[in-house]
């Protein structure tokens, strides 16, 4: 197989949309996530990330990246304002109503109707999650940390409260993401559903991992 060397130079020096398509895709799969939001004056908003992540599990912080504030960040203005979101995993029952979110519809104008996707609120979080999504999970905001080197923002925040489906709990606490019929993003517009190849026993020095049920 032949392959191609690129030096940072050559990244650089790409067309800029032709940088961005590389650089999102280098990275390999990522989440597919929808975060919603709402202002103080109950205008409720829906964007879609790839950038959501754990970040720890006691306590429960999960983060992600938001472009730089340089013109209006809906998603980004409403958690300060708040400090309340949701983050939705993406089925492929609804990508395309998913992927339509990213266009840059005015304050005014909330995604939910914009794209057909239903909010659903539920007690003890002021935020609206999205009825068709199965997996979701309610969030507080705790922190935002500017990134100097590119103006992003990373967000952090602390689960508060989760919606699972039952059949996909699994007895180690572990979540069967694909009986959900989550599915993940490479790129910008990529969209892919997964398989399983194997569920691996604890690392440990003195002998190699075996496929465990």
């Amino acid at each position: 197989m032949h392959s191609k060397y690129l030096s940072d130079g050559d990244i650089l020096n790409m067309e800029a949309q032709y940088r961005a398509a590389f650089m999102n895709s280098l990275t390999g799969f990522k989440s597919a996530s929808l975060i919603g939001t709402i202002d103080k004056n109950k205008n409720i908003n829906l964007s879609i990330f790839s950038s959501v992540t754990h970040l720890g599990s006691n306590p429960a912080l999960i983060g992600f990246i938001s472009r730089p504030n340089i013109t209006e960040r809906h998603t980004l203005e409403n958690i300060l304002e708040t400090k309340y979101y949701t983050i939705n995993h993406i089925n492929k029952n609804i990508f395309k109503q998913a992927h339509q979110t990213s266009a840059r519809y005015p304050k005014n104008i909330s995604e939910f109707d914009a794209t057909g996707l239903t909010p659903e609120f539920i007690t003890g979080i002021s935020a609206p999650y999205v009825k068709e999504s199965f997996i979701k999970y309610g969030v507080e905001y705790v922190e935002k940390h500017e990134l100097k080197i590119n103006n992003t923002i990373l967000i952090i925040g602390k689960v508060i409260q989760a919606i699972v489906p039952e059949y996909c709990l699994l007895q180690d606490g572990a979540i069967d993401i694909e009986k959900a019929e989550t599915i993940t993003i490479s790129g910008l517009d990529s969209y892919h559903t997964s398989n399983k190849i194997a569920k691996l026993s604890y690392a440990k020095t003195d002998k190699m991992p075996v496929e465990i049920n």
